[in-house]
């Protein structure tokens, strides 16, 4: 007798392969495939849905979706064959995680990440809401400025410059020091991913926002938008490191 094929893994799908937030929509596509691929919803050298299907059940542009695979295939997860038969598939060699990756658990992602919200995004509501000294709009501009014309390898130290300077436009002294800790955490889970392209254009974008929204006194712009700064670092760092 045939046995039935098991329905779960298309359940599993299913329940990953959902809408994701339209704030981080690259970053969430990223968590949510790379989640079908660590979860084992997809077995190596399986292929991943059509894009029109994948960007339908994600609720994104199929551009998204293109930049996510593409992403991931540069990253070792996923390889994109030409042809008859191509499409994307699930690598048959999965990147092995590094020495520094196993530290990690998913509580000690989501604590860095928790304090980094309630520290940073208090820092810019706080920062938007004081009339700022020509020097402090200044220092954001430059810091701005240097993060969004960073190389590769220099990014995460221009990114944590920007991140404390608009700390210490909260006004609160207090406060730099906290955030400069948890920036040395953040980091330390950062470098055990990989550098997205797409990610880091998205990130310019909302330290624009962010910072404009600073200098224009609209506190909350800039809460919302540094909250979702927040958790688009998130989702890639469960997708990759969970």
């Amino acid at each position: 007798m045939t046995a039935s094929p098991d329905p779960r893994d298309a359940y599993a799908s299913d329940a990953l392969l959902r809408p994701v937030r339209p704030l981080n929509a690259f970053e969430d596509t990223v968590e949510r495939l790379l989640q079908t691929i660590r979860l084992g919803v997809l077995h190596p050298g399986e292929s991943l849905p059509p894009e029109r299907e994948l960007a339908t059940r994600l609720g994104v542009s199929r551009d998204t979706v293109r930049e996510a695979i593409k992403s991931l295939a540069d990253a070792g997860y996923l390889v994109s064959r030409r042809g008859r038969y191509g499409g994307t598939f699930l690598a048959d060699a999965l990147p092995a995680p590094s020495a520094d990756e196993v530290r990690f658990t998913r509580a000690d992602i989501d604590d860095a990440l928790r304090l980094r919200e309630i520290l940073e995004v208090g820092a810019a509501r706080m920062a938007a809401g004081r009339t700022l000294t020509a020097s402090e709009r200044e220092a954001l501009c430059q810091r701005l400025a240097d993060v969004r014309g960073a190389d590769p390898q220099d990014y995460r130290r221009l990114d944590s410059r920007l991140h404390l300077a608009i700390a210490e436009a909260s006004g609160a002294p207090s406060l730099v020091p906290l955030v400069a800790q948890n920036r040395m955490r953040l980091n330390e889970l950062l470098d055990c991913i990989p550098l997205l392209a797409r990610n880091i254009a998205h990130s310019d974008e909302q330290h624009e926002t962010i910072v404009t929204a600073i200098l224009a006194g609209d506190a909350d712009s800039a809460a919302q938008t540094m909250t979702a700064h927040v958790w688009a670092s998130a989702a890639l760092l469960h997708g990759f490191l969970d």
